[in-house]
């Protein structure tokens, strides 16, 4: 069975993502004065008297609004109370109960979980008397808090803990493959995490940089199990012109950090752009597993060829590192986004490899003699020993008499013979050349 969840809800702007932060003790959710800046379900764990249990951070929930994102919010925020199993419902003190608070009380009621009313921007005593009024929701449970401070939050969180059944939650599996969706604002990186999880887990739109948290979700179907990361559209600095944007960059280059294999999606209406290497660059320097998807391939009038020539320009683009699956995927047509999970997890797999000293040496060693490194000012270069060094990036040492020495060319030779040997595709390889 799943982790325990607590979900955080209530209308725009009264302290949600600041009491998430709180709760989680990390900055993860974005914080901002304007309202609807969380639009998707953002999740963290937190631990308390011993108990681990996962809090959902949502969108602003606006009853009867018109506009696209607070429909799409409206869904989010549904769907996060059926995954909950208590519900913290949070209002603003300074405000009092307003029309949107009593519509989203109606609602709660309905639900048989527990609900918490937390009471935020208590500060002081009058506030605290202020608060009572909230009683008149209707719900049993009350809690005069402030997340700025954290005043409050302690009690809070001793009843949450108090409602856990130790039968209904265990401990989240961190040993999970993790692999991160990637890529440019609008490529398709939601479209892609809700065809592959069925339900509309990430809200999808044609305006670019609608997801700016980063989403995991854990996947569970047709014998797979893995960790999946959407991440907010990576965008070149100098377009960064909001703080929001700058925190989403950030919250993406983490979860890149995160995950063990990168999906890339490259958008195929506009081919590759210098945004994409960066990306890719970006993911290759950080070690990580990489695939690239050429996703609404729906959409490209094709001719003799055309995936041919696509497949040779990505790889031209992304030299020297070229030994990586390529894949055309439609993510709104669910056109191969199977086989794009099942090469990541075969990368996942080559990651993990470890290689016996004695064969690497048996098979490299015969390579080295068969084209030995050139002579260095009249001396012979020798390499007489190989081995995997115990990192999680695919690395290897050769020792040498003279490491310095070992030219580029060479240590392409040396790269390319491994990879002919053993898999390492989809994967950036390092070689570290010592002293003997």
């Amino acid at each position: 069975m799943s982790l325990f969840t607590v979900a955080v809800v209530g209308r725009p702007n009264v302290g949600k993502s600041t009491l998430f932060n709180r709760l989680i003790g990390e900055r993860k959710a974005i914080v901002d004065d304007v309202s609807g800046v969380t639009r998707d379900r953002q999740y963290g764990e937190s631990e308390w008297n011993g108990k681990q249990f996962h809090v959902i951070d949502t969108g602003g929930y606006v009853v009867n609004g018109t506009d696209v994102f607070e429909r799409e919010i409206r869904q989010q925020v549904e769907i996060a109370l059926r995954e909950a199993h208590v519900i913290l419902f949070v209002v603003d003190v300074s405000t009092g109960i307003t029309p949107l608070d009593e519509e989203f009380a109606e609602l709660l009621r309905k639900s048989k979980k527990p609900v918490l009313v937390v009471v935020n921007k208590v500060d002081n005593s009058r506030r605290q008397v202020d608060g009572v009024e909230f009683y008149a929701l209707g719900f049993e449970h009350m809690h005069f808090i402030s997340s700025l401070s954290g005043s409050g939050t302690g009690d809070l969180l001793d009843q949450v803990t108090s409602l856990m059944v130790e039968e209904s939650f265990n401990e989240l599996d961190n040993d999970l493959p993790k692999i991160a969706i990637v890529g440019q604002p609008n490529a398709g990186k939601s479209s892609l995490l809700n065809a592959l999880v069925g339900e509309d887990r990430n809200i999808v739109s044609e305006i670019a940089g609608t997801t700016r948290d980063s989403i995991h979700t854990h996947y569970k179907l047709y014998g797979k199990e893995f960790i999946l990361i959407d991440t907010a559209g990576l965008r070149k600095k100098n377009k960064e012109k909001e703080d929001i944007e700058f925190y989403s960059v950030i919250r993406a280059v983490k979860a890149l950090e995160e995950a063990d294999v990168c999906m890339l999606l490259i958008d195929a209406t506009k081919g590759v752009t210098a945004q994409d290497v960066n990306i890719f660059s970006l993911a290759t320097r950080k070690g990580k597993g990489i695939v690239v998807l050429v996703n609404k391939w729906d959409l490209v009038e094709k001719e003799t060829m055309t995936s041919k020539k696509i497949e040779d320009e990505i790889k031209h683009k992304m030299s020297p590192f070229t030994d990586f699956p390529i894949i055309f995927i439609s993510a709104t047509e669910k056109l191969r986004i199977h086989k794009a999970i099942e090469e990541a997890l075969q990368i996942v797999e080559n990651r993990s490899q470890k290689i016996p000293t004695s064969k690497i040496n048996d098979i490299m060693l015969k390579e080295i003699q068969h084209y030995p490194p050139p002579f260095y000012r009249g001396n012979a270069v020798t390499i007489k020993y190989v081995t995997q060094l115990p990192v999680v990036v695919p690395s290897f040492a050769f020792y040498s008499n003279h490491p310095d020495e070992i030219k580029e060319a060479y240590k392409n030779y040396l790269e390319n013979k491994l990879r002919h040997h053993f898999n390492f595709r989809g994967l950036p390889i390092r070689l570290f050349f010592r002293k003997k």
